[in-house]
């Protein structure tokens, strides 16, 4: 039996090491709150748009936007559409991007898609002379990166196209009419790519290969996406904003976790001995890997984030004072310790479970990851349930696993 728990004190001691290291090396992505980024506010053209349908065109610019944004990589962005007056607007808000022109690179200008045939036969696509077929960013729905799973061009990155209902019909058309042709994509009369059409595609689904890496892949499903604006937009006003809360409040913020640690550091020690001491021990290597997570995922921790991840800490304190308390009453029954440490735990797992339970099922609700329009959208919202998510699992872990270890290695020969 020792031998077993030899074993899992390694365990623990390694993934202890692996979270340090990944906290050494591995930085924190923080949220417009605290570390501030680009304003940008563009306006729409919806001259071309029906007056019934402009709701939804400006909800449509929104969420390409920010299938845009997330395509780089930047995490909870804040965009909103607002009314002035009698134009349409979109305020984009982006933690961490410092350099404006790159923050108006990520969003683009008017970013106007459309497909053309090549009425030349030349031997490259910057000479040969394109015609428009009709086929816009309106009618792509999306595109992707994926790697080639078969052929030739196995684990090769390439650039999948998925087109609305009306788009694949156009598409099929131009397909079949240019089979072994170019078909030319421009973004903004700018020649994106002119792949050969090998065959007609006649599900709207099409695949765009070539000599590309997974960055360079990843660039062109990009320029696709902003392509599939359903209207023009313009940027009207930019600018770097500066952290709302700022260097002061940040430390003061710490300063008040690190306090409301060490109090409660001194309660488990004060009242439970050398089991809370054990205690402390395991809310430190709980402390290790929720952050390492934060950082391996990554989660972009702002202030309501902080907030999750205090909660949680204060869960994780619950589950070991339920387990101690239980463990005492065993105790004065006069049951030795190993015993009344497994019944301790058994018997505390309940209450355990169902409060953990609940809480893991509202943070689910509350990220909603099937972006149900019922359910909340807040970013800074989902930020708040998922550190209290990965909270509350790496709590369950520690306070089952991980002290029940500690004290049945450091304890049984002082009590038994």
């Amino acid at each position: 039996m020792k031998k077993k728990w030899s074993v899992k004190l390694l365990l623990i001691w390694l993934i202890t090491l692996a979270a340090a290291g990944v906290n050494w090396f591995c930085p924190l992505k923080m949220g417009l709150d605290l570390q501030g980024g680009a304003h940008l506010v563009l306006e729409t053209d919806m001259s071309q748009i029906d007056v019934s349908a402009r709701a939804e065109a400006l909800n449509s610019v929104k969420e390409v936007i920010g299938r845009r944004v997330d395509l780089y990589g930047v995490a909870e962005p804040l965009i909103q559409t607002a009314q002035v007056g009698g134009s349409d607007r979109l305020i984009v808000e982006l933690p961490g991007i410092e350099d404006i022109d790159q923050a108006v690179a990520l969003i683009g200008q008017t970013a106007q898609l459309d497909f053309r045939e090549s009425l030349t036969v030349e031997a490259s696509a910057s000479a040969m002379v394109f015609s428009s077929t009709g086929l816009t960013g309106k009618d792509l729905k999306k595109a992707g990166v994926s790697f080639a799973g078969s052929g030739v061009q196995s684990g090769q990155a390439v650039v999948d196209l998925e087109f609305t209902a009306d788009g694949a019909k156009k598409f099929a058309g131009l397909t079949q009419a240019n089979v072994g042709k170019p078909l030319a994509i421009f973004l903004d009369d700018q020649l994106v790519t002119a792949p050969i059409v090998n065959e007609p595609i006649l599900d709207g689904r099409a695949q765009i290969s070539g000599n590309f890496d997974a960055d360079s892949a990843s660039q062109l499903a990009v320029q696709l996406n902003a392509g599939a604006l359903p209207v023009p937009v313009k940027i009207i006003a930019q600018k770097n904003i500066s952290a709302t809360l700022g260097a002061a409040s940040i430390d003061q913020s710490l300063k008040a976790g690190v306090i409301g640690l060490v109090l409660v550091s001194l309660f488990m020690v004060s009242l439970y001995r050398l089991p809370g001491l054990i205690a402390v021990v395991g809310l430190i290597i709980y402390g290790l890997i929720t952050l390492s997570l934060y950082r391996l995922i990554p989660v972009t921790l702002t202030l309501p984030g902080i907030a999750g991840l205090i909660l949680s800490v204060g869960m994780a304190v619950d589950s070991n004072i339920l387990i101690f308390e239980r463990f005492k009453e065993e105790r004065r029954a006069g049951r030795p310790f190993r015993l009344a440490l497994e019944l301790a735990f058994g018997r505390a797992w309940d209450a355990i479970k169902d409060a953990n339970i609940t809480t893991i099922a509202v943070s689910l609700i509350l990220i909603n990851p099937f972006n149900l329009q019922w359910l909340n959208t807040s970013g800074m919202v989902r930020g708040f349930a998922l550190t209290l998510l990965l909270g509350v699992l790496t709590s369950l872990f520690t306070g089952i696993f991980v002290t029940r270890t500690l004290m049945r290695q450091f304890l049984s020969k002082r009590y038994d």
